[in-house]
């Protein structure tokens, strides 16, 4: 069974062949509103925008109220996420702030086996999302707690990881860490995994990373271009510093700065929102999907 968040009535999970996928995938590019992926036999299905909600196991990520490092913080997190509607669960445990500290692959491994541990007893239907850019902590994490989104913000500095991902049949976040909207590098990274028979990729833009300030309000301003890659694209903006740098604040103070980016970016065809504020997320998607826009 899968949870069915309230907001998003057409969000469905059945059992899934993945020897179908492919036809699958055609299907629904018929229809640029609809997506499907394949986690591990379970076709998480939407025709609604998602939310993606953000569980940092982590010490020192850039905004402080998302560390969580205790089981008990965890378990809140975890439940606190589902309960305000989100679909999907992104665990980290490695932060990619600038200035960050070096994390060895066994203190990934130990992070994040002690939050999924947690929250796979906490919400055990919840789809997960594991926050990484190492094939072999991919490979381990999944042998270990079943199949799950692989969440890659380098977008495949590690050699392994399309192939990782490919022969595991896991779904893949390809992030673009260039400065310009759609760099060849990011096409060809999309052909190279095709070629090594990955079926479910998601596209994020890769606000924040590689890119300057204005380089990113640039490709907000640009979004449409990922639409003709028909894929489903992932916007995550949530309180970064081209928020809080533009607006002279804090991570604390860009909620508001990140509403008005998630505004921007579904009326330019995100479909799913990585945010830390689910709750906020979850209205402004009820509100933007409720006005009539002309010509959409």
């Amino acid at each position: 069974m899968c949870i069915i968040p309230q907001f998003f009535p057409n969000f469905v999970c059945q059992l899934f062949d993945r020897g179908a996928c492919k036809g699958a995938y055609a299907q629904n590019m018929k229809n640029d509103a609809t997506y499907s992926m394949n986690i591990g036999g379970r076709l998480l299905e939407w025709t609604k925008l998602l939310v993606m909600g953000i569980l940092n196991a982590t010490p020192d990520s850039f905004f402080a109220d998302s560390r969580k490092q205790t089981r008990e913080d965890i378990a809140v997190r975890a439940r606190q996420i589902v309960e305000e509607g989100a679909a999907i669960v992104d665990i980290g445990a490695y932060s990619t702030r600038p200035g960050a500290s070096e994390v060895s692959e066994e203190e990934e491994l130990r992070r994040l086996r002690q939050a999924l541990d947690v929250v796979k007893q906490e919400v055990p239907d919840a789809v997960l999302s594991v926050d990484t850019f190492r094939a072999s902590v991919v490979e381990r994490i999944a042998g270990e707690f079943g199949p799950f989104i692989v969440n890659d913000v380098t977008g495949g500095s590690d050699p392994e990881m399309f192939s990782t991902v490919s022969r595991m049949g896991l779904p893949y976040v390809l992030t673009n860490v260039g400065s310009t909207a759609l760099p060849l590098t990011l096409v060809e990274s999309i052909s190279r995994l095709r070629e090594m028979g990955q079926c479910d990729i998601i596209i994020d833009p890769g606000f924040g990373f590689g890119k300057t300030l204005d380089e990113n309000y640039q490709i907000m301003g640009q979004l449409e271009a990922y639409k003709a890659l028909g894929l489903p694209l992932l916007v995550g903006v949530s309180r970064k510093s081209m928020i809080y740098r533009l607006l002279e604040c804090t991570p604390d103070n860009a909620l508001n700065g990140t509403t008005v980016l998630h505004t921007i970016a579904l009326r330019s065809g995100a479909d799913i929102l990585r945010v830390h504020d689910v709750k906020e997320a979850v209205e402004t998607i009820k509100i933007v999907d409720k006005v009539s826009f002309p010509n959409s």
